[in-house]
């Protein structure tokens, strides 16, 4: 069979799942659909508030300035695209971008221990009072050496990583370049956050280290991740994630002399097609993934050591607890039923179970201010909001209680997760996108 290190890289690039209040969770088990009504007087609210802000001199302006902008952050989304930042290897390109910040002039640039970068905006508030945090992530799911050179053809970019999340990158500083020119003050103060381990392994450490840990941590009042391209997604729902890593250990030994003795590779396959057995409903949508597997010897040899990584969703937790408990009973039975099947004199079948991510599952309230504002900028811009739930990360102030939501950079993109990602920078579609997301950060900062 072949060695871990080839067979993982291979497996990790084609089969990596894409990822695709007031924020008291709503109940996890309830399908998370566009359809649902929301409060009718909290929405006329809110969209009585994104129409004050887009009706203003300083959001005209500032609209004005992104559509001047168009160029530098298409050029800015090229560049930063074409510096690796593969996962937990995030550095060089946090580096650029907190010398792309400190150049516009934001407060406190840094990064923090965690490998975030981020920048403070100030507005016309007290120092230290709740802010707003508006955030894109520097790494992709892509392994160190792979090709990030950026391939143009008229409007569209192609490259590993380019819209998920790079783009988004260059549009938050299109975000402070149009404010500063408009000369917009907000009421609160605004943090622009570049962070770390958004993506598959990295299970939202930057987040984590934001919330938990960060010097900001408790002035946080409300969150967009702005992540991929649709302008029209509203993401609220947090789908949560358990994903492990399983280690089936036997004797090994020669593939012709040690003939008969167990063998840790059938109890691993027999996991892999019983998981793949397993029924999960559609609603709440309840998914898993055996996904990528390492290890043995060589092909003449028994293997005594082999792996397997899975990965577990849901928008509910008692059903992403139910999936899970199901594996775990596989994998049990799969050990049992080799070390039945064969000869354990040489030593017997284990499995070791290693929890490698999870993230938590939730939603912001859908009558939440922010949930309705977003939505409201969505509609203003001539568009139809779509709400859903995805694993982003706005899953980690989802489970803090704290209103967040996913939002888009704008235009169209695709194959996301896939070597030949793309997106279309046509301006007149990504400004009505960028339009959205700036509408909705001035009504949640105040104006």
């Amino acid at each position: 069979m072949l060695r871990a290190s080839r067979l993982a890289i291979a497996a990790a690039l084609a089969l990596m799942l894409a990822a695709d209040a007031g924020a008291a969770s709503k109940p996890a088990d309830k399908p998370m659909t566009a359809d649902r009504p929301m409060a009718a007087g909290k929405a006329m609210q809110a969209d009585r508030t994104v129409q004050a802000v887009r009706a203003s001199a300083g959001f005209k302006a500032a609209l004005a300035a992104l559509e001047k902008d168009q160029d530098r952050i298409t050029a800015e989304t090229i560049e930063l695209t074409e510096i690796p930042a593969p996962p937990f290897k995030e550095k060089a390109k946090g580096l650029a971008y907190m010398a792309k910040l400190k150049a516009l002039g934001l407060d406190d640039v840094e990064m923090d221990a965690e490998g975030n970068v981020m920048g403070l905006r100030r507005g016309t508030g007290p120092a230290g009072a709740p802010l707003v945090v508006i955030a894109a992530h520097q790494d992709t799911v892509f392994p160190e050496g792979t090709n990030v050179k950026v391939r143009r053809e008229g409007t569209k970019l192609y490259a590993p990583g380019v819209g998920d999340d790079t783009r988004s990158l260059a549009v938050l500083l299109g975000y402070v370049r149009a404010l500063d020119a408009a000369k917009v003050r907000t009421k609160k103060d605004i943090l622009f956050v570049a962070d770390v381990g958004e993506e598959g392994p990295g299970d939202l450490r930057g987040m984590r280290y934001l919330f938990g840990k960060g010097k900001y941590k408790d002035r946080i009042a409300a969150f967009f991740s702005m992540d991929g391209t649709g302008a029209d997604r509203v993401t609220y729902g947090a789908v949560g994630s358990r994903r492990y890593r399983v280690t089936f250990k036997g004797p090994g030994g020669h593939s012709y002399g040690a003939f008969g003795l167990v063998n840790p590779m059938a109890a691993m396959g027999t996991t892999v097609v019983e998981m793949n057995r397993i029924k999960v409903p559609s609603q709440p949508k309840t998914t898993y993934m055996t996904s990528v597997v390492g290890g043995g010897t060589s092909v003449n040899s028994i293997p005594d050591s082999i792996w397997l990584e899975v990965d577990m969703r849901s928008e509910s937790a008692e059903e992403l607890a139910k999936v899970d408990r199901r594996f775990q009973e596989i994998v049990k039975a799969a050990v049992d039923a080799e070390n039945a099947a064969r000869s354990t004199r040489a030593g017997k079948i284990t499995a070791e179970l290693k929890l490698i991510g999870e993230r938590p599952t939730g939603a912001t309230r859908e009558d939440a201010e922010i949930v309705q504002v977003t939505a409201a900028a969505v509609k203003a811009a001539g568009l139809t909001p779509v709400l859903g739930a995805s694993s982003t990360d706005s899953n980690i102030p989802i489970s803090l209680g704290i209103p967040a939501v996913t939002i888009g950079s704008g235009g169209e993109g695709g194959r996301a997760h896939a070597v030949d990602e793309w997106i279309d920078v046509a301006p007149a579609e990504a400004l009505k996108g960028q339009g959205v997301g700036l509408s909705a950060l001035l009504a949640m900062a105040g104006t």
